[in-house]
C-alpha cells in the first residue's frame, strides 16, 4: 500500500493482508540500501496474527518517493507523520541496523507514539570506516562485497539459506544492488554521524518494552557495543544468536521471530 506523508508517496508492505489499523500496529524498519523485502517472514507472520503491519521502505528507497533523510533524528521526526497517514495513534518499531537507530531516536522522541522497541542488529557508535565511504561514494560495487562479507557469518557466506537452491548472500547482494546510485553512501554516512552520546541518550529516555537482539558474529554491530547499549535502557531484553552476523532475519529467520513475537 501507499502512504502519503508530506506530499510524497511512501510505499508499506502489509504482510499479505489489508492494514487495518484497529488492531496493534508494528512498523519494521530496514537498513542502509534495503527495502521492506528485507523483513518478508517476519511481517507476514504478524499479518497473519492479529497485527496491522506496515514495513516500510523509507524515503529514497524501493519505491517510496525521496528525498533520503537528511539525518536518523529527521528519520525518527518523520515517523510520527507516516503513523498520521497510515491513521495509527501508536505502533511498535522494529528496526535493523540504520532503520533500528532511527526507531530509537523515535521512541525516545515521541514516547507517546512507540509501545515496543525492537532494535536487530544495532549498536552505537556504528562507525563506518574511511575507505567503505569511500568506495560507497563512489558506487564502487567493491563497497557493496565488504558489506556483504562483513555482514554474514561466515557459515552464511558458504550456504545456510532456510530454502533449498537459494543462496544468502547473493540474494541480499542483489537487494543492494537495485538500490539508486548514492543510496548505500548516504545511508552508511548517516550510521557514521549518529555518535554513541546520541544513542546513549535517547536510550535513556526510552519507556516502552525494549529488545536488542544481536548476531553472536555480528562484524557491522558488534555484541560488545549492543551490550554498552543495552545497560543504558531502564530495562532491555537481549538475545544473541549464535553463529549469525549482521542479517539476522535471513541467517536466522525463525530465531528472529520467536524473539520478536516475545516483544510484539
Amino acid at each position: 500500500m501507499y502512504l502519503e506523508v508530506d506530499g510524497k508517496r511512501v510505499y508499506a508492505a502489509t504482510g499479505g493482508r489489508d492494514f487495518d489499523a484497529t488492531l496493534p500496529a508494528v512498523v519494521f524498519l530496514h537498513g542502509a540500501a534495503m527495502d521492506h523485502t528485507a523483513w518478508v517472514l517476519q511481517t507476514r507472520w504478524f499479518a497473519y496474527h492479529g497485527r496491522a503491519v506496515l514495513a516500510l521502505d523509507l524515503p529514497g528507497h524501493g519505491r517510496s518517493d525521496g528525498p533520503l533523510p537528511a539525518s536518523v533524528q529527521a528519520a525518527a521526526d518523520w515517523l510520527p507523520r507516516l503513523l498520521d497517514a497510515a491513521g495509527v495513534a501508536q505502533a511498535a518499531l522494529v528496526g535493523h541496523s540504520m532503520g533500528g537507530l532511527i526507531a530509537l531516536e523515535a521512541a525516545a522522541r515521541h514516547p507517546d507514539r512507540v509501545w515496543a522497541l525492537g532494535l536487530v542488529g544495532v549498536a552505537v557508535p556504528m562507525a563506518v570506516n574511511d575507505e567503505f565511504l569511500s568506495l560507497a561514494r563512489a558506487n564502487d560495487h567493491k563497497a557493496v562485497a565488504l558489506m556483504m562479507d562483513w555482514s554474514h557469518a561466515r557459515k552464511s557466506q558458504i550456504g545456510g539459506h532456510r530454502m533449498p537452491g537459494l543462496w544468502l548472500m547473493g540474494s541480499d547482494e542483489r537487494l543492494v544492488e537495485q538500490a539508486h546510485a548514492g543510496v548505500l553512501h548516504h545511508g552508511l554516512s548517516l550510521c557514521n554521524a549518529y555518535a554513541a552520546a546520541d544513542g546513549h541518550a535517547a536510550a535513556a529516555k526510552v519507556r516502552c518494552p525494549v529488545l536488542l537482539l544481536q548476531g553472536e558474529r555480528d562484524l557491522m554491530t558488534p555484541l560488545k557495543s549492543a551490550r554498552a547499549l543495552a545497560a543504558k535502557f531502564t530495562a532491555a531484553d537481549v538475545v544473541t544468536l549464535p553463529d549469525c552476523g549482521h542479517m539476522t532475519m535471513g541467517e536466522r529467520p525463525d530465531e528472529t521471530l520467536d524473539a520478536l513475537r516475545e516483544l510484539v
